[in-house]
């Protein structure tokens, strides 16, 4: 069995995280199957929908897996000089968060149930999120003496204020979907047997989109942390670049022959 599947709706990549045993639990044979298909989704999609299989989106990291041994592990124990419950996030899973807010198309999460602990941060990076009515976040680092990671931190306090990030984070209460919808987390909550085609759709408009997304997606990222002063240089540069597309160009003939413009994503 493949830990991803990905699988072609015309442009748009489908990547569905495929451990459904463990609620999609991420272990490092995992992340190196994401990367894996992310190099195709690059090399050939317009957008890109994440997703799990069955009943969770993402439980969080698989706390049974681990790179050592168990005979390392019992020798060490937990909290030992030895255990470093970090490590994977420096060699593994750190890269790959990056990468997906480098991803070189606009994309669209699908949570289609838990996305607890690292799967919560997966779920929020998406440049669209979409929930199904049976889905929730929960931040479940510290029920087991941990500290959020995969970008939890960042992403929460910058989206829902610090106030409400620190609940999330302190007491690790699930939030359910309509309140993470309350309070900006996510753009949208359907109901469970619509959520595909509701993410689907919005892939869609995002694949059918000018080559100017690529670079809209990147100035929102920036702005998370840079001043207003460096968003303006950034805006000006993409400018420029995007200045030069074919879709620039497609986008003004279509304005002024008063038509719906056909982008190519070039």
């Amino acid at each position: 069995m493949s830990l991803v599947e990905l699988s072609w709706q015309g442009d748009v990549a489908v990547v569905r995280l495929n451990d459904p045993a463990t609620l999609n639990a991420v272990s490092v044979p995992m992340i190196e199957a994401l990367s894996a298909a992310l190099d195709e989704v690059e090399a050939k999609a317009r957008a890109m929908v994440l997703t799990g299989t069955g009943k969770g989106f993402c439980s969080g990291a698989n706390l049974s897996a681990s790179n050592d041994s168990r005979e390392k592990n019992e020798a060490s124990g937990l909290g030992g000089p030895d255990y470093d419950p970090g490590k994977a996030l420096e060699t593994h899973i750190n890269p790959l968060v990056l990468r997906l807010t480098q991803l070189a198309c606009p994309w669209v999460t699908a949570v289609n149930g838990a996305a607890a602990g690292v799967g919560a941060s997966f779920a929020l990076l998406g440049d669209m999120v979409v929930a199904s009515d049976q889905a929730y976040f929960l931040q479940a680092f510290a029920k087991v003496g941990l500290v959020p990671d995969g970008g939890s931190s960042h992403l929460l306090v910058r989206t829902v204020g610090r106030v409400r990030a620190m609940e999330l984070m302190l007491l690790a209460d699930r939030l359910p979907a309509a309140k993470a919808m309350e309070w900006g987390l996510v753009n949208r909550v359907v109901a469970a047997e619509v959520l595909m085609d509701e993410a689907l759709h919005l892939a869609g408009r995002l694949g059918s989109g000018a080559a100017s997304l690529k670079s809209i997606r990147k100035l929102a990222w920036a702005a998370v942390d840079g001043g207003f002063d460096a968003s303006l240089k950034a805006e000006r540069e993409a400018q420029r670049q995007v200045g030069q597309t074919a879709d620039h160009r497609e986008g003004v003939m279509a304005f002024v022959q008063k038509r719906q413009a056909q982008f190519s994503g070039q």
